[in-house]
């Protein structure tokens, strides 16, 4: 699971949302190209699940009460579950089933982006002012390898599972009264900072995000898939490394002794099976 914070999409997220709104319809537009009767991809919250793209722009447009020209107006929340999560919810769910179990899970993610500011009065999803929108495709862009390699081309589809929720959230909360950034690096430390925008720690809320989706869908999870994994990976130090291989090794232990249970429990139940089959047998003989 890949969960991102950022400014936008499209570089600023300090005037209106109109221009990241219009950018997160594109696919809405191109399934319109293609076929004028499809029914478009609405925004959603924990309230509704037909939000018109205009009603979003002008919500968040106008939650920004005493936020200075300078000063952010929103952020964007990136939610990517890993190719094995989508296939795991497509086998479980279905296609579309997925999709709306991947709206229901974002919601809750924004539970969990509430509760980390570790205000009073923010205290869930209800209490922020936010908008979703699942995304079906990535497309390639000039950053990609790919593209400079020259395999693909810009805006092409990339292959596999990329299915994804792109969060547009207010800087305010719900009643426009209190400022909250999750790009805030204070955690306690300055009080006065932290009392003005909220405590938000980021790998926390990665971290409960992650294990929320494993308690939802029952999903088991392997150590490389974990959020500590590929942080430690990227951030640890060398003991925290070493205690990673470790764990690794531990796990690989436990898979090949849970392998090695299966396949004597499969022999045996075959065993078994073959002496039901020789007693029919020699009853068969004896009538």
């Amino acid at each position: 699971m890949h969960i991102n914070i950022s400014k936008s999409e499209t570089g600023n997220n300090k005037g209106s949302s109109g221009q990241l709104v219009n950018y997160l319809e594109k696919e809405n537009r191109l399934l319109y190209e293609q076929n004028r009767q499809l029914v478009p991809e609405y925004w959603f919250n924990h309230e509704s699940q037909e939000i018109q793209p205009y009603q979003v722009r002008y919500d968040i447009d106008h939650n920004v009460d005493r936020l200075s020209r300078d000063e952010a107006k929103f952020f964007l929340v990136n939610i990517s579950p890993s190719e094995n999560e989508l296939l795991f919810l497509k086998e479980e769910f279905g296609e579309e089933g997925a999709l709306q179990q991947l709206k229901q899970y974002a919601n809750q993610v924004m539970d969990e982006y509430a509760r980390n500011f570790k205000k009073d009065k923010v205290q869930n999803n209800r209490d922020i002012l936010y908008y979703g929108k699942v995304e079906s495709h990535r497309y390639y862009t000039h950053k990609d390898e790919e593209v400079k390699q020259g395999l693909a081309k810009r805006g092409e589809q990339k292959p596999g599972e990329q299915m994804h929720v792109q969060i547009i959230v207010s800087r305010k909360d719900i009643t426009d009264s209190i400022r909250l950034s999750p790009l805030n690096n204070s955690r306690g430390k300055n009080i006065a900072h932290s009392l003005k925008v909220g405590q938000f720690d980021r790998v926390a809320f990665k971290q409960s995000a992650e294990r929320k989706f494993d308690q939802i869908f029952d999903y088991d999870r392997e150590l490389k898939e974990t959020f500590k994994y590929a942080n430690t990976l990227k951030h640890g130090n060398y003991e925290q490394k070493l205690e990673l291989k470790e764990m690794e090794q531990k796990e690989r232990h436990l898979k090949q002794q849970k392998k090695l249970v299966d396949d004597q429990n499969l022999k045996q139940q075959a065993r078994m099976q073959n002496k039901k089959q020789g007693r029919s047998l020699k009853l068969g003989e004896v009538r």
